[in-house]
């Protein structure tokens, strides 16, 4: 008796695995770069530090953190349907990649949750540190742009959901917020085990960005206005609401906010995010695919 079998495996066909892809480079990246133990992390300066923190001070920290961590929660829960989106377009170079990127962001929340727990000793509610803005991007924004790909996986609905969660929550707000720890931490000599955590967030995260770039790029590559337009309303549509979040949070501390920091700094900074990322994606509009996919040389720079 024969038996018919309609599905294609790339890797045992003559089209094999694709090393060469901007995915598979960001694998190797991900296997060297991305092995790092959020338990590891010494913790014993930051706790002596953070005993000696104003009131106001742990306050912030505690908010910059909360809201990290549900974020990071937040897209760890959100990123599996893009996973099944690109695996069943038999995208396995995509995929591949994308297997560290979800494992990463896992990591993540572990290790926020460990400082709160072990450094802040914070056991309590922290969904109050939200805001309404805040909200409305990680509880309605997110979960709608990326739970649509479970019945719709048109180019529309792709380009709006890694538009959401690549360019706008971390290369806009999540580098908004590693920007926010570098002018408490760093600047102030302060907890050098958060700061150590933080660096490899940004690490890993740039290299997700780098991803949701060749993403977008192939799309627009493949797909032209479609894409593009599908684009450039999603980052305009979710821009005003990362401002918002920002001037929400000022609120609170009726214009006294800890560490001297200052709103409209954060404002203009995720504004200069906002613009960098926009800028990159229109060069897609000028490239072919062969030219994304032959991106030579420092891949992060060169796609983020």
């Amino acid at each position: 008796m024969s038996t018919t079998n309609n599905r294609a495996l790339s890797t045992t066909s003559v089209r094999g695995l694709r090393h060469e892809l901007p995915p598979m480079r960001l694998w190797q990246k991900a296997k060297k770069l991305g092995i790092w133990n959020p338990l590891d992390i010494d913790f014993t300066q930051d706790k002596r530090d953070w005993q000696g923190m104003q009131e106001i001070e742990k306050d912030y920290l505690l908010r910059l953190c909360s809201q990290f961590l549900a974020g990071e929660e937040s897209v760890t829960l959100d990123l599996l349907p893009l996973i099944m989106t690109v695996a069943e377009e038999g995208r396995i170079e995509e995929e591949i990649y994308l297997t560290s990127f979800l494992w990463e962001e896992a990591k993540h929340v572990e290790g926020f949750r460990r400082f709160l727990d072990e450094v802040a000793q914070e056991h309590g509610d922290l969904t109050c540190f939200g805001n309404a803005a805040y909200n409305k991007i990680f509880y309605e924004e997110l979960p709608g742009a990326m739970n649509r790909l479970r019945t719709d996986t048109s180019v529309e609905a792709q380009v709006r959901a890694s538009t959401t969660y690549n360019m706008v929550i971390e290369g806009v707000m999540a580098e908004t917020g590693y920007y926010a720890f570098h002018k408490v931490l760093t600047n102030n000599n302060l907890m050098p085990g958060m700061q150590q955590f933080v660096a490899n967030l940004k690490r890993d995260e740039s290299r997700h960005i780098a991803f949701a770039v060749y993403f977008l790029s192939r799309l627009v590559a493949e797909h032209g206005d479609t894409a593009w337009n599908a684009f450039e309303t999603r980052m305009h549509e979710l821009l005003p609401l990362v401002i918002e979040s920002n001037n929400l949070d000022t609120q609170v501390y009726e214009g006294h906010i800890a560490f001297d920091l200052d709103v409209n700094e954060f404002n203009e900074y995720a504004t200069t995010q906002f613009q960098k990322r926009f800028a990159r994606l229109q060069k897609a509009r000028m490239q072919s695919l062969e030219e994304i996919n032959s991106i030579a040389n420092n891949l992060d720079e060169a796609l983020a």
